[in-house]
């Protein structure tokens, strides 16, 4: 997928971990935009998500 765009649409975020945005989506209302680490700063239910998924 190197060198273009791709929407990839998951609930497993060892699918989407390395991509360079990811789009938090909440009840139909998007809560939180950015890369992994800066999701797991500040966006309480993507760190959980994360602790529970890749640990």
């Amino acid at each position: 997928m190197e060198g273009r765009t791709t929407f990839v649409i998951a609930h497993r975020l060892s699918t989407i971990v390395d991509a360079d945005h990811i789009v938090f989506i909440e009840k139909g209302k998007v809560t939180g935009i950015g890369p992994h680490q800066e999701l797991v700063k500040s966006h309480r239910l993507y760190r959980e998500f994360a602790e529970q998924q890749l640990t």
